[in-house]
Order: structure tokens, then sequence, then C-alpha cells
């Protein structure tokens, strides 16, 4: 079975002149029942359906299939999706070996930038770089499903 095992962080200081890669992202969720979501995904020029499930005690693991589809079909897929549609760039930062992704998001969660390090197992001991500030894995709020369904502008801050 695939399994995601991640990492998230708020990040609190400049990293795009760190970046490796970037693009762009537009996401939304079919379903987001307890304890799964299939998500509709179009990341540059490639679409991809991924379905994920409940998240381990600890909230660093759960359950993740992902495969790419059509683009096109992803399009009109995200048109059958949830209320909000997240958009954000993502960029590709390397720190000591490892791969954090940063999401800067815009739109109704203009803001907001997370980061995250998916790791090989829940034991994997990984650097902090200077830009990353409090880790926020087992918050649900940042999760990309509960953003689409109540968007960082919406908090009371």
């Amino acid at each position: 079975m695939p399994l995601e095992i991640e990492r998230k962080f708020l990040v609190k200081g400049e990293y795009k002149h760190l970046a490796s890669k970037s693009y762009r992202i537009a996401q939304g969720y079919l379903s987001t029942a307890s304890g799964r979501t299939v998500r509709v995904r179009i990341k540059g020029d490639k679409g991809y359906l991924t379905i994920k499930g409940r998240r381990s005690e600890s909230g660093l693991s759960r359950y993740e299939w992902e495969k790419e589809i059509p683009v096109d079909e992803a399009r009109e897929l995200l048109s059958l999706c949830k209320p909000t549609i997240i958009d954000k760039t993502r960029y590709e930062v390397i720190f000591e070996g490892q791969t954090f992704e940063v999401d800067e998001f815009y739109g109704e969660n203009e803001g907001l930038t997370v980061a995250e390090l998916e790791m090989e197992s829940e034991d994997t001991i990984y650097s902090k770089p200077d830009w990353l500030g409090e880790e926020v894995t087992q918050q649900k709020c940042y999760n990309n499903s509960f953003l689409s369904k109540q968007p960082f502008t919406k908090w009371e801050q």
C-alpha cells in the first residue's frame, strides 16, 4: 500500500531564491469525507487524481494513491469540485539533501505559506532550515482539503 509520510511547517523567512524548481498548482476536492479525500490536481501541464486515507495516530502518515490523468480531464473534474479551488505556486527547496515543498497560496488562501517535507519513515531525522517556522503537521486547518472549505482569509486572525 502506498504511504505518504510528511511533516508540515509554516514558513517564516525567505526561501524563493533557494528554490530549484517552481510550478503553479490548481487543485480541488471531489470528496472530503471523514478519513478520506479524493483530489484533482493540475500541476504545470499535467493532471492527477489522488485518493488519500485517514492519518495515523501520529498524524505523520496516511495511505496515498495517485495517478496521472489527461490535463483536459483534470480541468473537467475541477469543475465538479467543492467550493474553493486551491491556487498556489509550489517551490522545491533542497536543504541538506532533503526536498522541502513550499506552497505559496493565492485567492482566498492568500497570505498563507506552508512547507512540507516527505520522509521515508516517521523516524527520519531531518534538518530544519532557518526559514521554517512552527510545525503544524497535526493541525488539520492547514490541510489543503480544509482550506478548500474554510479558506485562510476567512479565519479569525
